[in-house]
């Protein structure tokens, strides 16, 4: 029996790796390294400016408030912006931890592409194939603001935004030519944590980028992805509206894997590295919430962005909470704000909140999260549980 379970788990893993390696072999990118630039007729993009352009990647965990921060940059004029672009490598390669190092290779060689505006890259991971790169199935691609307007698509310019409304299928040579157009390229993931996994492309000379790591206070985490994915968190979710702990929590996802690797990316960060200087800043999802229009002027200012008024105006609208249906949409990026920083704290019971505080409690010190020690502690909500801590740019 032992040796039948080891077989076929050396049967996935090797079918994993050779699927892999095929889709690489229809590229000219490298395994699991950053590739190099090639001249070819089927990869177009090439580009000179590559190096003045500025690459900004946002590396989070799920429900940390990237989307709403993705859609801070997303609203500049000269910024080209994906939303999740490594979902469609997560849905290529699936499996285990031993596969981590695999999705993770693919995850760096394709955002190295993307950052050259080789936006075809994207297609070795679409099934079916796109047929004269167009594509019917780019994750979430209305969110862009570039991919709903010329020369990308005729979209319809409602108040400052554009829509996709009619927009079709995305036409990837038109997207590339409007990335190549744009003097920010930003891509936002939460398939990519720690920021040691993306130093080769941080020291690659070919690239200009500056990452910016956005955390989140681990109890709200857990808050809001058992609201967001309950079919996901089934044991939390029963935790959660029966104040009984179930015994079959290790059957959901790790949540601890989530606290360790934001551990572990910040505590890179705080270190200093040289390979890091300039191009990390650290963002509190609680601070930005709490002073939205402070912390944009920042984070525009880290990037090398000019604060626009229609982007103040944008800021201003959206984190007000138009509305209560808007407020109690997890998947909004409208919301009140200051409001949802530390609601959570009268969702949870106190028993699951001592969980996470035991199994996050270096992740809480880290970041500047106070511990509360008792229900009554948690629910008095004139004690902040954020203290002030001010995370400056490694500059």
């Amino acid at each position: 029996m032992e040796l039948t379970w080891k077989f076929l788990v050396m049967l996935v893993f090797g079918s994993v790796v050779i699927q892999y390696i095929i889709i690489q072999s229809l590229t000219s990118t490298s395994f699991l390294m950053c590739p190099a630039p090639f001249n070819s007729s089927s990869a177009p993009f090439t580009d000179p400016n590559t190096t003045r352009r500025m690459h900004v990647l946002i590396l989070t965990a799920t429900r940390c408030g990237s989307s709403f921060l993705g859609q801070l940059l997303n609203q500049h004029h000269n910024v080209f912006y994906l939303f999740e672009p490594l979902h469609h490598v997560q849905d290529s390669l699936t499996g285990e931890n031993f596969l981590r190092q695999l999705t993770l290779g693919a995850n760096r060689d394709l955002l190295w592409s993307l950052f050259q505006c080789d936006l075809y890259a994207l297609e070795r991971y679409m099934r079916p194939p796109p047929t004269n790169h167009m594509v019917a199935n780019l994750f979430n691609y209305r969110i862009s603001q570039a991919l709903c307007q010329p020369p990308v698509c005729e979209g319809v310019k409602l108040g400052e935004e554009w829509s996709c409304n009619g927009c079709g299928q995305v036409n990837l040579t038109l997207a590339a030519q409007a990335c190549r157009g744009k003097s920010h390229v930003v891509y936002k993931t939460v398939r990519v944590v720690v920021v040691g996994d993306v130093r080769s492309l941080l020291e690659d000379p070919r690239l200009n980028i500056k990452v910016i790591q956005l955390v989140r206070d681990p109890r709200g985490i857990i808050n809001s992805r058992i609201e967001a994915f309950p079919g996901w968190y089934k044991p939390w979710y029963s935790w959660k509206t029966s104040g009984q702990r179930p015994p079959s929590l290790h059957v959901t996802p790790p949540f601890t894997t989530t606290c360790e690797e934001l551990h572990s990316s910040v505590s890179t960060a705080l270190s200093r590295p040289e390979w890091l200087k300039g191009r990390y800043m650290l963002v509190r999802y609680e601070d930005l919430a709490r002073n939205p229009l402070q912390k944009t002027k920042e984070i525009y200012n880290f990037v090398g962005l000019t604060m626009t008024p229609s982007v103040e105006r944008w800021v201003s609208a959206n984190t007000k909470g138009a509305n209560k249906e808007q407020n109690n949409n997890v998947y909004s990026t409208t919301r009140d704000s200051v409001a949802n920083v530390e609601n959570w704290r009268l969702k949870l019971p106190f028993e699951m909140v001592q969980h996470v505080q035991a199994e996050c409690q270096d992740m809480l010190s880290i970041m500047g999260y106070r511990q509360v020690h008792s229900a009554q502690e948690l629910k008095n909500m004139n004690i902040s549980l954020v203290q002030e801590t001010t995370f400056e740019p490694f500059l």
